[in-house]
């Protein structure tokens, strides 16, 4: 069995043997399988984007449970960007692991202010920017009396086009949150992603051409920090080379035309025509 995530194995009470490397591909047999890689070495550049926000919190992407870094990033921030309120609100649910990490940090109490309705999809992937607002509305409730008066910081993975944290500070403020500073686990997103995530052109983004303080107004937030690349590189706690961070830094992991490529090689060199893979690795299921 393959699967994306390692909490698949968990749910159906089968093993997880290993990671898939890049340029590798796995033949499943009934008995096992077998391993073909790439002539040509290749490098590691897995999406920050899973331990941020895709994966779920239980699963382990290289090693590390997403969990375990997703507070880890919320503890950062909370060093990164102290400011003085009287609870923690978490925005359900990708905000919750980095809501106890900053809480932890802060000696603030999480408090869920926001109460999401499990029925409704993730906004991020919801095509029509008209479906995304409804879709907020339809997905969080506020918690009137956990909210009210309160000085808050809510914490959410990270901020796309600025639509539905908008929503969402206005939500807390018409509940009569006092304060809302919003703090976010990733840093500002300015490119696009070629890789296969729907982040297409840089005009969505509302950090491009913006200022923090553009930002924190334009979502009605009376602060509004990020979180460090170096703050998240320590939280993730892999090597900075094995991870893709193009949608920050517009450096790309694959030449891409008109982008800024990291690698030293050129990939002209997969056009030449290349042996055939022999199997290296033989393997018999458990």
């Amino acid at each position: 069995m393959a699967a994306s995530e390692s909490v698949v194995f968990d749910t159906l009470g089968d093993k997880f043997v290993r990671d898939l490397k890049p340029g590798e591909i796995v033949a499943l047999r009934p008995d096992g399988f077998d391993s073909f890689r790439l002539p040509h070495p290749t490098n590691t550049a897995h999406c920050m984007f899973e331990w941020v926000y895709f994966a779920r919190p239980d699963s382990v992407l290289d090693g590390r449970l997403v969990y375990d870094a997703r507070v880890k990033i919320g503890q950062q921030l909370a060093r990164e960007h102290a400011v003085p309120a009287d609870i923690v609100v978490p925005v359900p649910e990708s905000g919750r692991a980095q809501a106890q990490g900053y809480s932890q940090a802060s000696g603030l109490p999480v408090v869920e202010g926001l109460i999401k309705n499990r029925y409704i999809e993730r906004t991020f992937i919801m095509p029509e920017q008209a479906d995304r607002e409804v879709g907020v509305l339809l997905k969080l409730n506020p918690v009137k009396s956990a909210v009210k008066n309160k000085r808050i910081v809510l914490v959410d993975d990270s901020i796309v086009r600025g639509t539905t944290i908008k929503k969402i500070v206005t939500i807390l403020r018409e509940a009569g949150a006092r304060e809302v500073h919003l703090r976010i686990g990733c840093p500002p997103i300015r490119a696009p992603c070629y890789l296969g995530i729907d982040m297409k052109t840089r005009d969505q983004f509302i950090a491009n051409n913006r200022t923090v303080e553009e930002v924190a107004s334009f979502v009605g937030a009376d602060s509004l920090g990020y979180i460090s690349m170096g703050g998240l590189v320590r939280a993730l706690n892999h090597p900075k080379e094995d991870i893709c961070f193009g949608c920050l830094t517009s450096v790309y992991p694959v030449e891409i035309p008109g982008e800024k490529f990291r690698g030293v090689e050129k990939l002209e060199r997969f056009s030449t025509p290349a042996r055939k893979a022999e199997p290296k690795v033989r393997a018999r299921a458990a």
